[in-house]
This record gives C-alpha cells, sequence and structure tokens, in this order.
C-alpha cells in the first residue's frame, strides 16, 4: 500500500544512490591520491590542466563545475604545492591565466597510475562501466551542466 510519504523512503531517492557512490569513489582514490599529495578536487583540477596546460580560472570553474569560492583557496593550494602559476590577463586583467609548472607537468607521470588502480577496485566491466558513465552524462544534459567552457 502506498502512501503519501512515499515519496519521502530513502529507497525512492534518485539522489541518495548518486551521493553514495560519489562519496564511495572518492573515498577510493584517496589513498592513490595521497601519494600524489593532492585531494580529489585538486586532482580532477590537475587533469584539466593536464589537458589544457592554460586556461583562465574561469574556464576552469565552468569544466569541473566549481565556484569562485571553491577554486580560490584550491588554486592557491595547488600554487603553494608549486604545480601552476597564476598570473593576471594581460588583455583582462580581472582573468587569472592558470600554467602547469614543470611540477606540475612532471606529476602528469605517477598520476597516469590512478586510473587503471581505481578501475580495479570496481568490480565492474569496461562496458557496464560505459553505461554508467552515459547515464550520467545523460543526467548532466538533463541539469544542463554538460557544456563546457
Amino acid at each position: 500500500m502506498t502512501t503519501e510519504y512515499d515519496s519521502l523512503k530513502l529507497s525512492n531517492q534518485l539522489c541518495f544512490p548518486f551521493y553514495a557512490c560519489s562519496k564511495e569513489i572518492i573515498r577510493l582514490y584517496k589513498p592513490f591520491l595521497d601519494e600524489l599529495d593532492l585531494t580529489y578536487t585538486q586532482y580532477i583540477t590537475m587533469m584539466v590542466l593536464w589537458e589544457h596546460h592554460t586556461l583562465t580560472s574561469k574556464e576552469l570553474g565552468k569544466l569541473l563545475h566549481l565556484d569562485s569560492g571553491t577554486l580560490t583557496p584550491l588554486l592557491k593550494k595547488l600554487e603553494h604545492k608549486g604545480l601552476l602559476i597564476k598570473l593576471r590577463s594581460p588583455e583582462d586583467e580581472r582573468n587569472l591565466v592558470l600554467t602547469l609548472t614543470d611540477a606540475g607537468e612532471a606529476l602528469k607521470e605517477k598520476a597516469v597510475q590512478v586510473p587503471p588502480k581505481i578501475a580495479s577496485c570496481i568490480p565492474m566491466t569496461e562496458e557496464e562501466g560505459l553505461q554508467v558513465y552515459q547515464a550520467l552524462q545523460t543526467v548532466l544534459h538533463a541539469l544542463g551542466l554538460d557544456k563546457e567552457a
């Protein structure tokens, strides 16, 4: 028998599996990222920088879906670690241009081992992983969060 309160059951929430999976997957990353002296958010920031090498903080924020309040201390820590350089754009001083340092680029050699280590921790086939990825991309698209910078 269903009641008006069934919508409040945890087992009926789409958001809960997203939350639980995100939390657990980030927990799986921790020991591997500790070896790189990175948090998960620092790691995904570095992944974007390894891909783009130089970009503005605004572009980075769009790609990672992070606001400036989250990015500012994050970028400060990565700069303090010597992994990136922040410079004001000569065209518009309000924009910060982010560039990898040699140390930041070198960290990529260690980081390349992280994805296969994570894949070995999650008992899914490559096909199942792709299906989950595509489903999540569908959700991001529905929320308007699939647009790149």
